[in-house]
């Protein structure tokens, strides 16, 4: 019996699993999922700061196909023996995907253990417990990019927010296009944004920045940076600056592994390669986990084709905005993208416990849910 194994059990890893018991059928082939919890924890919800809305129970979705969840934390990787270690137990596979998904960068600063983060639904279960149901708390947020604007902005309501950028301009990362509208709701919600500022070390009662100069909070959120799972280092392939494995059309590392969402590197056009997010994690999925399968079946093989470029960015109470193509033309902004970034939240969430709605999810690449 010839096996897929599939590490990670985010959306590129869920949904390389329903990929590939699509492509399955009625053959033997075993699928199996390697994964340490027992939930699907959907990170683009996290800034809500509502963990259990956030996770989704991987039963609901693998075992009405037949995907066997086989709950360990995955430390090593043998390319050439062709297995993989998680736990006290060594695992065989004939086609691997690596879907272990990105962390945090973690701060090294004196004082990191006092630092928060919502990278995870642990971290926004600590944060919340922290913050409770205060309202009138001071947070500082380090770092401008998605991450911090969205928690920056849902905090606003709540308290007073200082945003810290080490960059000369808020949202570097994003471009100029959608920055007319995001300074604008800063400065709507309150949130006073300090440019050119980093933290030197963290107190429990705030930050000392690089200046000598201290700011007291509550709460210091770190959102500076991600980077794929290290896991990547174990698999002799060529790797970018983010520690993502450089992938071919099919998705294909090199021989029997394959790559998906934020540890692959995939390109998806002539110029650019996918960003981390479940706008690329989810079709890069959907194409690895069929691959994996259809590469053992003797199957054609799909090209990964995903839907043009987008972003949405949740700006609070300020409403949101929505931007398209690689320089961020802003194409929607307020009310009216508030509404689409609601719609994307929910559609992010899998089909549960129906094994047809989940099959025919996965054999659909295209994240369309507007229009």
């Amino acid at each position: 019996m010839s096996e897929v194994l599939i590490v990670g059990g985010g959306f590129a890893g869920v949904w390389s699993a329903a990929a590939a018991a699509r492509v399955r059928g009625d053959s033997d082939l075993r699928i199996t999922l390697v994964a340490p919890n027992e939930d699907m924890v959907l990170r683009p919800r996290l800034h809500k700061l509502d963990p259990e809305w956030s996770r989704v129970a991987l039963k609901r979705v693998l075992e009405p196909i037949g995907v066997t969840h086989l709950r360990a934390e995955v430390t090593g990787i043998d390319v050439a023996g062709s297995t993989v270690t998680a736990g006290d137990r060594s695992i065989g596979y004939d086609r691997l995907v690596l879907a272990a998904g990105s962390r945090l960068v973690r701060a090294t600063l004196p004082g990191a253990e006092h630092l928060f983060d919502i990278d995870t639904a642990d971290g926004v279960a600590r944060l919340n417990a922290h913050l409770g149901n205060r309202v009138g708390f001071t947070a500082v947020v380090i770092g401008s990019g998605f991450t911090g604007l969205e928690i920056a902005t849902e905090l606003a309501a709540r308290g007073r927010v200082i945003l810290l950028e080490r960059a000369d301009v808020v949202a570097p990362e994003l471009g100029p296009g959608p920055r007319p509208v995001i300074t604008a709701a800063l400065a709507e919600l309150g949130v006073e944004v300090r440019l050119e500022a980093s933290a030197a070390s963290v107190t429990g009662r705030g930050v000392v920045l690089t200046d000598g100069s201290e700011v007291q909070a509550d709460a210091v959120i770190w959102t500076a940076g991600m980077r794929a799972h290290p896991m990547t280092e174990q698999i002799p392939a060529e790797r970018d600056r983010l520690g993502r494995l450089e992938v071919d059309r099919h998705l294909r590392v090199a021989g029997d592994v394959f790559a998906a969402g934020d540890v692959a590197a995939a390109l998806v056009d002539a110029d650019h390669h996918g960003v981390q997010s479940c706008q690329f994690a989810t079709p890069m999925g959907k194409v690895a986990g069929h691959n994996a399968a259809a590469d053992l079946l003797g199957l054609p093989l799909v090209e990964f084709a995903p839907d043009p470029y987008v972003t949405c960015l949740d700006l609070g109470a300020a409403g949101a905005v929505f931007t398209t193509g690689w320089d961020r033309a802003v194409a929607l902004t307020g009310q009216q993208a508030k509404e689409l970034k609601g719609t994307i939240l929910e559609v992010i969430h899998p089909p549960l416990d129906d094994a047809d709605e989940i099959l025919a999810q996965a054999g659909r690449q295209s994240n369309e849910v507007a229009g």
